[in-house]
C-alpha cells in the first residue's frame, strides 16, 4: 500500500498542475524534485496517522477521518516547503487542488479496495455462509449487521423494521424493508435465518414477532436482552436460538425490589437442594443480595460441586459460601448445621419432582418430600430459624399422583405447625399452659407455581434434543395444558414470598394463560427452521408423536384448591386461603405413614395419602417398582 500511495501522490500533483494550467503539465527544472519528493513528505505523516495499520477490508469512519487529517497536513507542509524554497512555477491554487484530489484519491482507493475485497470474500463464501435477515434496524441491528458483514458464516441481505420511515432506505449497504416482504426475501435470496436484534422489546411484543415468523420455517435467533447486555453477560454480536422464555407469550413478573433483601442481606441463609434447577438459581440470586453466609445443602456430590464452583467464580465480597453434603432425611445432620452457623433463613427446595419417577418409587417419594420437609421444619423450630420458605407446585392442587400429594402434604405440615403455634399463643394469653409445639418463632410460608422453563426433566430440553436428533417430538396428549414461568422469575417470587409471609401463607402467581404442550412443540420445530410433518404436510421434517398420559399425569393443572385469595404487596402474587388439618390430627397420619414406609406397605401409603390430602384422586394404579415384589 505504501508503494501505491507513493505513485498516487506523484500522479495527484501532476493532475493538480494540469487542472490549474489547463493542459497536461510536465514538470521542469526544480519543480520536478518538488513533485517527485511528495512521497518523502507524505509517507511519514501517513505512518504517524496510522493509515497503514488499518485493515482495508474493515476500514471505517475513523480511518477515513484519519486520512483527511493526514492529507491536509501533507498538503500544507508540501506547499510551505515549495514556497520556502522559492521555486518558481508553483501556483498557490495547486495546494488546494492537491489537497482535494489527495483526499478523494487516497481515501477513495481504500474504499474501492474494501469493496473489492468484500466482494471477493462474499463470492468465496457464497456457498458456505447463510443468507440472513436482520429483524430490527435500530442501534443493535446496525451493530449486528457490521459484525455479520465481517463474519464468514452470515451474509445479511436485508433489514426488516416496523418503522415505515426507514423502508427503502439503506443501512451499511443493506436495504430496509417491511415485514410483508419476508416471504419474497426467503424465496428470492434463499434466506435461512432471521436474526431478531431488538433487545429492548417487551416479552409480549417479542412473542408477537415470533408468532409472525413461525409459519415461514426459518431458523429464528435473537440477541440477548438489554439487562444481559448491561450486566456484561452477553455481547451485541451474541446470537442464540429463541429461548424458551420467549415462547411464554407474556412479560416476566416484575419483582418488588424492596422485598428481595429483607430475609437475605447480612443474614445466614441456607438452601436445601442447592444443586437443582430452582435451588441453583436461588443461590445465584441470593448471592447478589449479599447474605453474610450462604449454605449450599445438597445430597448429590457433583451437583454441589458444580454450583459451588460457579458461585465461587462470581466472588461477591464478604459473602462466605459453604458447600455441605447431606440429606434432608438426616435430622442430626440438619440440626448440627443450623446450630453451628445460626441459620436465619431457609429455602427448602430438596424434593423429588419428576412425576413418573416418584410413581415408580412411591415410598422414597413420601420419605423425601414429606418426612424431609418435616425434619427441616422441626429442626428450624428447634434452632429458632426466623424464616422458612417451601417451594411447592401446582401439582399439589387436587393431585392425581404421588408427587403432587406429597407436596400438598408438605404444605399441610407447615400450615399445621403454624396453626398449632397460633392456637398455643392464644391459649397462653388466657392463662392456659403452653405446650411445646407452639413455643417457636419460625415463620413458615410456601410458594406454589407451575412448570419452570428449561428445568431438569422438563419438556423444553427434551424437545430441543429430539429436534436436534431429527425427531419425533413426543407429546403425551394433544390436549394437555401447562402453566409456565421462567426459573429466574420463579425464584424472585420465592424470595419475595418469604419477605411477605405472616405465617402459614400459601403464595401463588398470576401466571397468565396456560400453554398447550403440542403448540409449544410445533413452535419449537418451526422456529428451528424446520417443518412439522403431519397428514397436511407429509414431506415435513419433524413428526409429533402422541404417547399417552404417563402414570399420575393429568391434562390440566390448577393453582388454587379453593377460590379464596387476597392481594399482596406484589399485584402478580396472591395469598391463598385454604383448609388445613390441626397438628394433632396430622401427627397421627404422619406416624402411620412412617410405619407404612418401614413395612414397605404400598397399599397403606396410598390409602393414607388419599385420606389426608384433599382432592387426591390417583390417576393410575400403584406402579412402585418394588410393589408386590
Amino acid at each position: 500500500m505504501l508503494f501505491v500511495d507513493s505513485v498516487l501522490l506523484v500522479l495527484i500533483l501532476l493532475a493538480s498542475f494540469s487542472i490549474r494550467l489547463d493542459y497536461w503539465y510536465v514538470p521542469e527544472n526544480d519543480v520536478i524534485w518538488v513533485v517527485l519528493g511528495a512521497p518523502i513528505i507524505a509517507v511519514p505523516i501517513f505512518v504517524r496517522f496510522g493509515l497503514y495499520r488499518a485493515i482495508i477490508r474493515y476500514i471505517g469512519f475513523k480511518a477515513l477521518w484519519a486520512i483527511v487529517q493526514a492529507v491536509t497536513l501533507y498538503a500544507l507542509l508540501w506547499g510551505v516547503i515549495g514556497f520556502m524554497a522559492s521555486i518558481e512555477g508553483i501556483p498557490r491554487s495547486v495546494i488546494l487542488i492537491n489537497w482535494l484530489l489527495g483526499v478523494m484519491v487516497i481515501g477513495g482507493s481504500r474504499m474501492i479496495g474494501r469493496r473489492f475485497l468484500s466482494e471477493v470474500q462474499n463470492r468465496k463464501n457464497t456457498t458456505e455462509c447463510n443468507n440472513v435477515v436482520v429483524y430490527g434496524a435500530g442501534s443493535a441491528g446496525r451493530q449486528l449487521s457490521i459484525a455479520l458483514t465481517q463474519s464468514i458464516d452470515y451474509n445479511p441481505v436485508a433489514f426488516i423494521d416496523d418503522n415505515s420511515e426507514l423502508h427503502r432506505q439503506s443501512i451499511n449497504g443493506i436495504e430496509v424493508v417491511s415485514k410483508d416482504n419476508l416471504e419474497r426475501l426467503i424465496k428470492k435470496k434463499n434466506v435461512t435465518e432471521v436474526l431478531m436484534s431488538i433487545p429492548s422489546l417487551s416479552r409480549s411484543r417479542r412473542n408477537e414477532i415470533i408468532l409472525f415468523l413461525e409459519p415461514y420455517s426459518v431458523l429464528v435467533r435473537s440477541l440477548p436482552s438489554v439487562s444481559e447486555l448491561a450486566q456484561g453477560k452477553a455481547k451485541i454480536a451474541d446470537l442464540r436460538e429463541v429461548s424458551a422464555k420467549d415462547l411464554l407469550g407474556r412479560d416476566s413478573v416484575v419483582a418488588n425490589k424492596e422485598l428481595l433483601g429483607l430475609n437475605i442481606t447480612n443474614k445466614v441463609v441456607m438452601v436445601t437442594g442447592a444443586g437443582g434447577s430452582i435451588g441453583a438459581e436461588l443461590c445465584r440470586q441470593i448471592l447478589f443480595l449479599k447474605p453474610q453466609v450462604l449454605i449450599l445443602f445438597e445430597q448429590n456430590e457433583f451437583s454441589l460441586y458444580s454450583i459451588n464452583k460457579e458461585l465461587s467464580h462470581i466472588a461477591i465480597p464478604y459473602v462466605e459460601i459453604l458447600p455441605i453434603l447431606g440429606s434432608v432425611n438426616n435430622r442430626k445432620r440438619l440440626s448440627h448445621i443450623m446450630q453451628c452457623f445460626d441459620v436465619q433463613t431457609i429455602y427448602h427446595t430438596a424434593a423429588y419432582k419428576h412425576v413418573p419417577m416418584v410413581e415408580f418409587n412411591n415410598a422414597e417419594g413420601v420419605s423425601n418430600n414429606i418426612f424431609g420437609t418435616l425434619n427441616c421444619a422441626q429442626v428450624a423450630i428447634d434452632n429458632e430459624v426466623e424464616t422458612f420458605v417451601l417451594i411447592s407446585t401446582d401439582k399439589a392442587v387436587r393431585p392425581t399422583n404421588t408427587m403432587g400429594a406429597t407436596k400438598r402434604f408438605a404444605e399441610m405440615i407447615l400450615q399445621a405447625l403454624t396453626l398449632s403455634k397460633s392456637q398455643t399463643e392464644h391459649n397462653s394469653q388466657d392463662g392456659a399452659e403452653k405446650d411445646s409445639a407452639g413455643q417457636y418463632s419460625t415463620r413458615f410460608s410456601m410458594v406454589r407455581f407451575g412448570n419452570v422453563l428449561d428445568s431438569s426433566g422438563s419438556v423444553i430440553p427434551l424437545f430441543k434434543e429430539q429436534i436436534k436428533e431429527g425427531g419425533p417430538v413426543t407429546v403425551t396428549d394433544a390436549e394437555i395444558l401447562r402453566y409456565f414461568m421462567s426459573i429466574p422469575e420463579a425464584v424472585e417470587l420465592v424470595i419475595q414470598a418469604g419477605a411477605m409471609a405472616k405465617g402459614g401463607d400459601v403464595f401463588v402467581l398470576d401466571m397468565g394463560e396456560p400453554v398447550r404442550i403440542v403448540d409449544l412443540a410445533k413452535k419449537m420445530i418451526r422456529l428451528s427452521g424446520l417443518e412439522v410433518k403431519d397428514k397436511f404436510h407429509p414431506n415435513g421434517d419433524i413428526e409429533i408423536e402422541f404417547t399417552g398420559l404417563r402414570p399420575g399425569e393429568k391434562l390440566y393443572e390448577e393453582l388454587l384448591i379453593g377460590g379464596n385469595t387476597s392481594e399482596t404487596d406484589n399485584p402478580k402474587i396472591m395469598r391463598a386461603e385454604e383448609e388445613m388439618l390441626a397438628w394433632d390430627d396430622l401427627k397421627l397420619i404422619i406416624d402411620e405413614l412412617e410405619r407404612a414406609i418401614d413395612s414397605c406397605d404400598q397399599d397403606k401409603l396410598r390409602q393414607l395419602l388419599i385420606e389426608a390430602v384433599p382432592g387426591f384422586k390417583p390417576q393410575s394404579e400403584i406402579t412402585d417398582i418394588l410393589y408386590d415384589s
